[in-house]
């Protein structure tokens, strides 16, 4: 045995650690929770007596996050007390719903929610959602979004009472809440809050910026956000409304018997449930019980009905393991179906049902319409919903949108909803027609950039950075490989992979808002509507004979009737009409002529139309929404001029823009400043 093998080798380690890895010691909490939670039928699950329908045990809480945070005490005491008192025998239920944002203030998410949580008809008389706070009832938007502006998070909750049209002041109601958190928590609170009254259920929304009284990120512990906060909600409610009596349960009960929806029944019997069967047969003398049995039977009966329940014996039943998630789709499909009914009759129309289409995605094939209904599609996101009654007689629910695409569309503007945009961009393709033995070279594109002379204003440099920049993000997705500065490896299959990106990026549907005006503005309209593009192009042969797409067909014909009176149309002998030539064109210039006059007399600047060929040069200013279509305006110092909008130059307001007018269109030369140059 040599010396090396005997040589004392000390090992470092954590004071009282004997070095094994059996994990650190268990605190005393820990041991009292683990204790608690083997005293129930299992962890942080509700379990319910046989023959007590919504009955459940206390529940305990998770432990997620119980060291750090605001609020930890409050959960403490939960856990040691073996549950949370809002699932005591009595309490009023509320459901509470809560998301954190980060960075919601800097990216302009939390402009958008707040915008949107206050959209019209959310209000009790179907008005714009009144915003307020714990001292005002009209609390400053904007004063609210510039305090959070720099915050880590953002904390959104929903807070919704089942008996919550029975609160008389839910104002009240939720400034009690804020004020029992901020006690829990130990902070004062940065809150504005909006009460909804647009669903069956009235709700608040409360969203809290993310700083405490001290300046610092506000941080709550993670058992409170899932337990806490509906616990005061639920006492809040209780203290007003009373408990609830037996008699009061058991008619909510009741009324969920025949519900196509996850319920509280159903919740119970999953729970009883062993390898989802489940035995009723009558014990004697279990009188009280025989309430909750007679209503498990029938609830059973129900989804027995509906594929999701079987009856093995007299009693003995066998739950499909399809119960749960197909109830909770029926349930949030009906939701869906009755917003839907909620708008077109605020539109004074009436569809029938069955013509609903609920896209769960982006829809394959264009859908055409007026909007009649805009909101968030989760409640404490940012992404949209569009409910759209179509040109083809259906009325459409689609989700997921995002809010960038459609921030013009209003009630009744006419949209057109189609899949992402897969095909390959211009770019993609130059970039594959210069490629040579699979490596492209910007030096060489540049050469024949100048050669063929097509570049707008002939920034020749600026149309090969664009490329450039393109395969840098690709070269990110993995597609491509850059070798040198001049040189990169191109794949064979390099346009159909780059497409086949975007369109993994941008998996939302592709929304293009045809007009922001309805159907009553366009028909004596002086500007190119989107009427007469129809009239001029596809007619009425795509157009249902019921629904809007007979109202559009109306309206086609009065506007025809208005173009004849005005001498944009004939009627020949043989009964045709016949519009001018370039009517599109001719309408666009009048419209635009007259707001031009218009912003003239505000901006104290003369105004002058662009022409076709024209480099248009200025200072991008705001933008102007016509019956034509949505215009750029464009700022020199003696003079100001209206050219088509594109999105490309959003991010060039108040910046020095330089665009090309082709054709109605405009291709915009953004990214690089003008200057004096030697």
């Amino acid at each position: 045995m040599s010396d090396d093998d005997n040589r004392f080798r000390p090992r470092p380690g954590r004071i009282r650690s004997n070095g094994a890895k059996t994990g650190q010691a268990k605190s005393f909490l820990s041991k009292v929770r683990k204790i608690a939670r083997q005293q129930q039928s299992g962890p942080g699950r509700s379990r319910t007596a046989k023959g007590g329908a919504g009955r459940s045990a206390k529940l305990v809480a998770s432990g997620r996050g119980v060291q750090r945070g605001r609020g930890v005490s409050f959960v403490r005491a939960r856990n040691l007390s073996n549950g949370w008192s809002h699932r005591q025998p009595g309490s009023r239920r509320v459901v509470v719903k809560s998301r954190s944002v980060r960075l919601a203030g800097r990216s302009g998410k939390a402009a958008a929610h707040l915008r949107y949580i206050q959209r019209d008809g959310t209000a009790r008389d179907g008005e714009r959602g009144r915003l307020y706070s714990a001292t005002e009832d009209r609390a400053d938007p904007q004063a609210f979004l510039d305090r959070g502006q720099d915050d880590r998070h953002q904390f959104r909750f929903i807070v919704s009472p089942e008996d919550a049209a029975e609160l008389t002041d839910l104002t009240g109601y939720a400034r009690d809440l804020m004020a029992r958190l901020e006690t829990d928590l130990g902070t004062k609170l940065d809150w504005v809050a909006v009460n909804h009254h647009n669903t069956g259920h009235p709700h608040v929304h409360v969203i809290v910026n993310g700083r405490d009284d001290l300046g610092q990120d506000l941080v709550i512990n993670g058992d409170y956000l899932a337990g806490g906060i509906r616990e005061r909600a639920s006492e809040r409610a209780t203290l007003e409304l009373g408990p609830v009596t037996e008699i009061e349960q058991r008619r909510k009960l009741l009324a969920e018997l025949d519900q196509d929806r996850l319920t509280r029944i159903d919740r119970a019997l999953i729970a009883e449930a062993e390898d989802r069967l489940i035995d009723l047969r009558q014990e004697p003398g279990d009188l009280r019980g025989q309430s909750d049995r007679t209503l498990r039977l029938r609830r059973l009966g129900k989804l027995g009905d509906m594929g999701l329940a079987t009856e093995h014996a007299p009693g003995v039943w066998e739950l499909s393991d399809r119960l749960e998630p197909t109830l909770r789709e029926m349930g949030e499909r009906g939701d869906i179906i009755r917003t839907m009914q909620q708008a077109l009759r605020a539109e004074g129309a009436e569809r029938d049902p069955m013509s609903f289409q609920i896209h769960d995605a982006a829809p394959a094939s264009p859908i055409v319409g007026r909007v009649i209904d805009k909101g968030l599609s989760d409640e404490l996101g940012e992404t949209l919903t569009l409910v759209v009654d179509g040109i083809d007689g259906r009325t459409h629910h689609v989700s997921g949108i995002d809010p960038a695409r459609v921030e013009d569309a209003r009630i009744g503007s006419i949209v057109e909803i189609g899949a992402p945009d897969a095909a390959p961009r211009p770019s993609d393709r130059a970039i594959a027609g210069m490629t040579e033995d699979g490596i492209y070279r910007p030096s060489r594109h540049l050469e024949q950039a100048r050669f063929d002379g097509r570049v707008p204003s002939g920034d020749h440099e600026g149309f090969i950075d664009a490329h450039v920049r393109r395969l840098e993000a690709l070269r990110r997705a993995g597609i491509v490989e850059r070798i040198d500065a001049d040189q990169w490896r191109i794949p064979t299959n390099f346009e159909a992979r780059a497409a086949a990106h975007d369109a993994g990026r941008n998996a939302r549907a592709n929304v293009r808002i045809l007009s922001t005006f309805d159907l009553e503005h366009q028909i004596g309209s002086d500007g190119a509507t989107w009427l007469d593009r129809r009239l001029v192009g596809a007619g009425a042969a795509d157009l249902s004979p019921a629904g809007f797409g007979d109202q559009v067909r109306e309206a086609m014909e009065r506007r025809r009737d208005h173009h004849l009176d005005h001498g944009d149309a004939a009627r020949q002998p043989d009964g045709r009409i016949a519009y001018r030539r370039n009517l599109i064109a001719a309408l666009r210039d009048r419209d635009v002529a007259r707001a031009g006059e218009e912003l003239a007399t505000r901006m104290a600047l003369p105004f002058r139309m662009a022409t076709d060929g024209e480099t248009v040069t200025g200072a991008f200013t705001g933008t102007t929404q016509l019956a034509s279509g949505k215009f750029a305006i464009v700022e020199k110092s003696h003079e100001f001029t209206l050219v088509p909008w594109r999105p490309v130059i959003d991010r060039q307001l108040g910046r020095e823009v330089i665009g090309v007018v082709q054709g109605g269109s405009v291709s915009w030369q953004v990214g690089r400043q003008r200057g004096l140059a030697m």
